[in-house]
């Protein structure tokens, strides 16, 4: 199976203490987002959980403990925007989060780990010129030590709309001259450029909009062929990435980017974050007498028999 952690939150930013107990001690407790008192228990064992994802903005705090997973699969996407602090407050800066990618990179391999730049902001500040020239920048850097990037434009939806109505979508025509560019950019890196938001009628200029998180990512992180039995999806007709049973919880991340999906209003998260306990088996909290606690179907879906190298 395919554990999940970065839909909700950030855990290798802010909970990778706490996650490293969880493959400790063998397991994980996860609240239902929709239904709070129903609470799953993962085991986290290398001979049922194929790969973990990892989805950050700061690998960094994890590299102390990648030896310790390191006989679990993993894939790592780790966004970098170079956005300042207006709009990333907490985020550590371009060239460290660049370094530590390499780092990332240098240490599991390249196939393990992709590039997100999303999403893409436009406004007097941040204009196109900027996000193609920070583009390039980033895939300079990177070049070689992925093959994958993925990119996407803002999408707003209604809680984006409540706390920062100031960020509002781009035009369709700013859209095509930078996916056109960024196609541009990612071919010379040698990068394969995927799509990560709404808009895919710009298949009709060259870009990849089958998914930028899919089963074969995993398949070659791992260099293993997966049978998975069920498929999983963020939300129907609208993306095509297989997505995997998530340990996180939302309005817990302490990034507090201003255009976060995950994340509602900030005195929310702070006291979410006040009562995260390293020690628990859930991310925030602890289990209450009215919990109904159930364990998760688990298998792996490795095929021995066939291997994709």
């Amino acid at each position: 199976m395919i554990i999940n952690t970065g839909q909700r939150t950030d855990i290798p930013a802010f909970y990778s203490e706490w996650f490293i107990n969880r493959i400790r001690e063998g397991y994980v407790m996860v609240r239902n987002p929709f239904y709070p008192t129903n609470v799953t228990r993962y085991k986290l064992d290398p001979k049922l959980v194929d790969v973990i994802g990892f989805c950050t903005k700061n690998p960094r705090p994890m590299f102390k403990y990648l030896d310790e997973i390191k006989d679990y699969g993993q894939f790592w996407y780790i966004t970098i925007t170079g956005f300042d602090k207006d709009l990333e407050p907490n985020v550590p800066s371009i060239d460290q989060v660049i370094d530590d990618f390499i780092y990332l990179s240098n240490k599991i391999g390249k196939h393990a780990v992709a590039w997100r730049y999303t999403p893409i902001i436009i406004n007097q500040k941040y204009t196109k010129e900027y996000h193609i020239k920070t583009f390039e920048y980033i895939a300079s850097r990177l070049a070689g030590y992925t093959n994958l990037v993925a990119f996407g434009f803002l999408d707003d939806y209604p809680k984006l709309k409540k706390y920062h109505p100031e960020l509002v979508d781009t035009d369709d025509l700013t859209k095509i001259d930078i996916a056109v560019a960024f196609n541009l950019i990612a071919m010379r890196y040698k990068l394969n450029l995927r799509l990560c938001s709404k808009e895919k009628w710009l298949a009709d200029y060259g870009i990849d909009i089958q998914g930028c998180m899919r089963l074969t990512d995993y398949e070659n992180s791992i260099k293993q062929k997966l049978n998975v039995k069920k498929r999983m999806e963020a939300r129907k007709n609208y993306c095509a990435c297989y997505l995997s049973n998530d340990i996180g919880m939302y309005n817990t991340c302490p990034h507090l980017c201003k255009y976060c999906y995950a994340n509602g209003n900030q005195e929310l998260i702070i006291n979410n974050y006040q009562n995260h306990d390293k020690n628990s088996p859930l991310l925030i909290g602890h289990l209450n007498d009215n919990d109904i606690v159930k364990d998760a179907n688990q298998e792996s879906f490795i095929v021995n028999e066939l291997t994709l190298f």
